[in-house]
């Protein structure tokens, strides 16, 4: 698919949980192998990730993860579970990423991402794991679009996504906050 035609699809299921916490539930048409290594893989991570990872995420212990925006940001991580194919968890920074895959009869998977973060951001983060995950869509399809992260997502249906998991999760909405 070319980027420029990339829209992601409607919002997904989303709440948060206390005030720090949001979580995403999504289907995927993939099982949770092929998510798993999209999940972990540094070669495909690079087709849909908000980051670079500096090795395979599938193993315990430390890691870099480079932001993938114009800032190039690395940040620590450590990858506290993984128990493949259901369960991912590392930090971020300061965040706590939680993914669970779970296998659906049709050969499909039910992801849940957990993201534990500053609560300012919640409905930004939402949008942008959002956007991510169709582009994991993609790639898992065989059919991946050029990586739209930071900045670029503005022009990829990010705000509105922004704007509709604020009113679904009762935050106010980026820009309210003073913040894009």
């Amino acid at each position: 698919m070319k980027r420029a035609d990339f829209r992601p699809s409607p919002v997904a299921v989303a709440r948060r949980v206390g005030d720090r916490t949001v979580v995403l539930v999504r289907e995927l048409r993939a099982t949770p192998e092929k998510i798993w290594v999209a999940l972990t893989d540094p070669a495909m991570l690079k087709h849909w990730s908000p980051f670079d990872a500096s090795r395979d995420l599938s193993t315990l212990g430390p890691a870099t993860l480079t932001q993938a925006d114009a800032s190039q940001q690395e940040l620590p991580a450590v990858v506290r579970v993984a128990n493949p194919p259901t369960l991912l968890e590392y930090t971020w920074d300061t965040d706590l990423v939680r993914w669970e895959l779970e296998a659906l009869p049709d050969g499909r998977t039910r992801l849940t991402l957990t993201h534990t973060l500053d609560p300012a951001w919640i409905s930004r983060v939402a949008a942008g794991w959002h956007v991510c995950i169709d582009q994991m869509q993609a790639a898992l399809d065989g059919d991946p679009v050029e990586r739209i992260v930071g900045d670029d997502a503005k022009a990829h249906g990010w705000g509105q996504l922004a704007n509709d998991y604020a009113a679904m999760l009762g935050v106010p909405p980026p820009d309210a906050e003073g913040v894009t």
